[in-house]
């Protein structure tokens, strides 16, 4: 989930530039109205893509200008044949929306090391996520994240028990506004020290015990490669479980091409023959001069 960059600061950063309309882009006449030029891609992928990945584009820093703005860099998305920018909040939802695209994935208001493994964080996310719900709903998007929270000495079946009894209570309120709670699986090896739900049994468990169609799990392919591997037979045992997937280049979470281990075109075939209908999230960080170039080889290499 993250490299270099954080994911928490590369959102921050995000919504600053979301605010600041004021900003020019550098590459004038390269952005076109949302009906032109946009890619014809096959259709069994829904694309998407996590917008902190490419915060150096539309972020300025002390010594760099922003290449764009956010709005540039969704359109840009659109031309690629992407349907939507994801891992957003409130700030940035009319902007996709305006461009012509969903937010697949909404932020939530927990945190990756603080979730719904301990009780004493049930009545504060239940609150939190009480209004960020409907929030989502109304905007007509799909699903938020949320995540299980650190072990810190915590078995795994006490994590589970309490992760249940938790989300249990949050899921009327999601069966009420239709909107998918999303329980990302991250590795706990190299990148999310101590992090609980590192493993598919782990989540499929609490999504077994919780018994909602509201509640499912965030594949991330590259997270599951470090921790599990064997990613397709997993894939296709769990895909009911599974309502969102991530990629990333394992090692290093870079590009998703021939740089890097995992087979991402038989990765997609075998999601394509599950008869999975939900998003797959581009969420590598480029490591080329070009950003936007490697994201759209990734989406050339998932578009099988």
């Amino acid at each position: 989930m993250k490299s270099k960059i954080t994911r928490r600061s590369a959102l921050s950063q995000i919504a600053t530039s979301a605010a600041a309309v004021g900003l020019v882009s550098s590459i004038p006449g390269q952005v076109v109205a949302a009906d032109e030029q946009r890619a014809k891609l096959k259709g069994n992928i829904h694309h998407s893509v996590s917008a902190w990945c490419y915060g150096s584009l539309f972020n300025p820093g002390r010594n760099r200008p922003a290449k764009m703005t956010f709005e540039d860099f969704c359109r840009e998305c659109y031309r690629m044949g992407i349907e939507s920018v994801e891992l957003l909040g409130r700030d940035e939802w009319p902007i996709v929306k305006k461009v012509g695209l969903t937010c697949a994935m909404c932020n939530g208001p927990d945190s990756i090391p603080y979730g719904w493994n301990r009780v004493e964080h049930h009545d504060d996310l239940l609150a939190k996520f009480e209004k960020a719900i409907p929030e989502v709903a109304s905007n007509g998007f799909p699903n938020i994240i949320t995540f299980s929270g650190n072990r810190k000495g915590m078995s795994d079946e006490q994590g589970i028990e309490n992760c249940v009894k938790g989300l249990k209570r949050l899921m009327p309120i999601a069966e009420k506004h239709k909107v998918t709670v999303i329980l990302e699986l991250l590795n706990s090896k190299v990148d999310h020290k101590d992090y609980m739900a590192d493993h598919t049994a782990w989540g499929v468990e609490v999504c077994k015990q919780v018994g909602s169609e509201r509640l499912k799990l965030l594949y991330d392919i590259y997270h599951m490669q470090i921790m599990e591997g064997d990613l397709i037979r997993t894939i296709r045992d769990n895909i009911q479980y599974i309502g969102h997937f991530h990629t990333g280049g394992n090692p290093g979470r870079n590009e998703i091409d021939s740089t890097q281990e995992i087979n991402y075109p038989a990765v997609m075939a075998a999601i394509v023959a599950t008869g999975y209908k939900g998003f797959v999230g581009q969420e590598f960080v480029p490591k080329r001069p070009d950003p936007l170039a490697s994201l759209k080889q990734a989406i050339e290499i998932c578009d099988v």
